[in-house]
């Protein structure tokens, strides 16, 4: 992963703490893209008639087992009913890990701009990985990452990244940084160098931070499902955490230990022993429980699963799901995630795409950017007023700009050179590079806004495809009330 140059270490001394911090950071931000491109491949709500009947087309003609149309149609109409509740949860799940990782990158930016000749200003800004697949700095020993659609291969590269015990997968061994074996490792060894080296006076509470306020919230349209009885679920409660004012050693462990229970879910201890869930074995395995127990929640009601357990619900629900079908259809290799998952090409870059297609892909790329340019901004600003700027701005590029612009991608479709055959669009999430000049960056994505406002492409939904709108006016009257911040 190209970005900060990292030192190849195996512990966090006073010496490396900034270097530490700044890792640390660049952990989360690897992750966001991952999550947000898999997200953006699921249909959350799929049109349930076109499903039951892509269904049942299905099993009439891949059974095996003689089963009457009655049969195959009670079954169609089940696991249709099924789809519906489980695509939008699966959707919304993965989106309240993603917005909980947008949180963890600016608890880590607290700490390191609260920590005074042991910190400095959070790099924000062209940190998303450049080369894909892409590896979580320092993590041994290392695996791919990608940017994917959901797939069960995907999900257990997410059980990887959060997982609470080490796992050795098949990897040759790539090391770039401060090493561990899961998240809640490294940050115990930041954890541990603080307790041991620093105290309360290495701090700068009046440092600019990101800290809790009336805006912050932990849900979002995105994060809402409803279940079979039709009521809305939420996928992160209220008491699981938020933003931490570091003011000193005990509130950066806080926050730190917010990061690892969310992610790997809450710990407790037994003989001086932490005990975690054990639901993906060291040979890499998963072992899908039969109940979820106390150790995967991340807060103290245990109503939010922990980051590793939402991502083992969608595994095991999808896995048990195929193996049912598979079952009754007498077939081996029926996956039902299909019909509601778009075909979304991997790791795409902006250059592979038509001159159109990439001025579309660019804007969606720079309000992707601009997240992070607003979040390293409100490191610059005195006080700690910019919360304003963080959750209106950030939370409306990234949960309104950035869904309407990405869904919107994901049904796009073009023909390569006099092809015929039509290929899959995916916004990119790759850094852009704001121009230093008299524009600012809002100026900058507005003008390009507005020369795509109206601009029809070729989309593709159900096999039928047709001509859409992206950018409509209403799209870029948001854009125009995002908050003017500078590079």
């Amino acid at each position: 992963m190209k970005g900060t140059l990292f030192q190849l270490v195996d512990e966090v001394t006073p010496a490396n703490l900034k270097q530490a911090m700044q890792q640390a950071i660049e952990i989360e931000i690897a992750t966001i893209p991952v999550y947000l491109y898999t997200y953006y491949s699921i249909t959350r709500v799929p049109d349930q008639a076109t499903v039951l009947k892509q269904i049942l087309d299905d099993f009439k003609r891949i059974d095996t087992n003689g089963h009457s149309e009655e049969e195959l149609q009670e079954a169609a109409e089940k696991l249709a009913l099924d789809i519906m509740v489980f695509a939008n949860k699966a959707g919304a799940l993965i989106m309240s890990v993603a917005v909980e990782e947008m949180l963890h990158m600016s608890l880590s930016s607290n700490i390191k701009n609260a920590l005074k000749h042991h910190g400095g200003l959070p790099e924000l800004v062209g940190k998303t990985p450049k080369e894909w697949p892409a590896y979580l700095p320092g993590h041994q020993p290392p695996f791919p990452i990608n940017r994917a659609k959901l797939t069960l291969d995907q999900l257990y590269t997410f059980l990887l990244i959060e997982s609470p015990l080490p796992v050795v997968p098949n990897q040759n061994l790539r090391a770039q940084a401060i090493t561990y074996d899961t998240i809640g490792d490294y940050y115990k060894k930041i954890e541990d160098c603080m307790r041991d080296h620093l105290t309360d006076d290495d701090f700068n509470p009046d440092a600019p931070q990101l800290i809790n306020s009336e805006y912050y919230a932990q849900n979002n349209v995105d994060t809402v499902y409803y279940d079979k009885d039709h009521q809305p679920k939420f996928s992160n409660e209220d008491d699981s955490g938020g933003l931490i004012h570091v003011r000193g050693v005990d509130s950066a462990i806080k926050a730190m230990d917010e990061i690892v229970e969310q992610g790997e879910g809450a710990t407790r201890f037994e003989h001086g022993h932490k005990e975690v869930g054990d639901h993906l074995t060291p040979d890499g395995k998963v072992v899908c429980p039969i109940d979820f127990d106390p150790l995967s929640y991340d807060d103290p009601s245990k109503g939010e699963l922990s980051h590793f357990d939402k991502f083992l619900e969608i595994y095991c629900t999808i896995t048990r799901t195929n193996h049912r079908l598979n079952d009754f259809l007498g077939t081996q290799d029926f996956d039902y995630s299909k019909y509601f998952i778009t075909d979304l090409p991997t790791n795409t870059e902006n250059a592979t795409y038509p001159e159109t297609i990439q001025k579309i892909n660019t804007l969606t790329n720079a309000i992707y950017t601009y997240i992070f340019v607003m979040a390293e901004g409100c490191y610059k600003k005195a006080g700690h007023t910019q919360f304003e700027i963080f959750m209106f701005g950030i939370h409306k590029s990234m949960i309104w700009l950035l869904n309407v612009l990405s869904e919107s991608m994901a049904t796009m479709v073009y023909r390569e050179g006099t092809g015929t055959d039509l290929k899959r669009v995916a916004v990119t999430f790759e850094d852009y590079d704001f121009a230093i000049s008299n524009d600012s960056p809002k100026e900058q994505i507005l003008s390009m806004a507005k020369e795509l406002i109206g601009v029809e492409y070729e989309v593709e939904s159900n096999g039928v495809t047709s001509k859409s709108v992206i950018v409509s006016q209403g799209t870029y009257d948001r854009m125009s009330d995002l908050p003017d911040v500078a590079l």
